[in-house]
């Protein structure tokens, strides 16, 4: 018997990385499980791989985000867990940030976060769950970070203000927030492959635990926050960090 039995799931940004591997284990746990991500082919083949259906969408576009709800609605009239995991972000020196940076990060992070729980909280049933994927950077002060880590702290306070929203209806609202983990998230924020290396090291060297996370390492927080194992935990954020953030 798995933990998510009878349960639909939706993972945002599930083709690639830590969405991916959540959504992997939502499935073995028993879950009927839908992935996004942007492009068409690789959320596809992701979806494949694992067992899962999937609509392939952007969270920054409003229009996108009503197309999942319509999916999920006319396929299976209910989502039980949402694991708003999509994001990303441009890593730019403050001095630098150019509106397009600004509104690239914002619009990913915060909006499609914010969007995606309100179009889709007509589908949840009551007693439901919604995890929100934060990030220590929401509490740390990194260099080149300001806008990302702002919008990770705004989805931090959305956790707690949603938790007293919807406690009426018995919705757990939690936020998970991972540290530095095994991704290509780096890479995709416009950094070089010599200035990831670079981080790497250095964050490596102040982590407890001594090395960078795994996706795997956050599915399973995840897969707690979803299931009925943390069925008296709502507006929390749970730090999965390697103890970097916490010493």
């Amino acid at each position: 018997m798995g933990k998510l039995d009878n349960k639909i799931a939706l993972v945002t940004g599930g083709s690639t990385g830590m969405g991916l591997d959540t959504a992997r284990l939502f499935i073995k746990e028993g879950a009927k499980v839908v992935i996004t991500g942007r492009n068409r082919s690789t959320v596809e083949a992701a979806a494949r791989e694992i067992g899962a259906d999937f609509v392939q969408g952007d969270v920054s576009k409003l229009e996108d985000i009503i197309r999942l709800r319509d999916h999920l609605n006319d396929k299976y009239g209910r989502v039980d867990v949402i694991f708003a995991n999509a994001g990303g972000g441009k890593l730019v020196p403050l001095e630098d940030v150019t509106e397009d940076d600004f509104d690239t990060t914002v619009d990913t992070n915060f909006k499609g976060t914010f969007f995606t729980v309100q179009k889709l909280l007509p589908l949840v049933p009551n007693g439901g769950s919604i995890i929100l994927n934060t990030s220590i950077a929401g509490s740390k002060g990194l260099p080149n970070f300001s806008v990302y880590s702002a919008t990770k702290a705004a989805l931090r306070s959305l956790a707690r203000t949603w938790t007293t929203d919807l406690k009426a209806r018995g919705i757990r609202v939690n936020a998970l927030a991972p540290g530095h983990i095994a991704t290509d998230i780096l890479l995709k924020s416009g950094l070089s492959a010599e200035q990831v290396d670079g981080i790497n090291g250095h964050v490596i060297s102040l982590i407890p635990l001594g090395r960078m996370g795994t996706g795997e390492e956050i599915a399973g927080p995840a897969l707690f926050l979803a299931s009925d194992d943390s069925a008296y935990v709502t507006g929390i954020e749970l730090t999965v960090d390697g103890g970097w953030a916490q010493v």
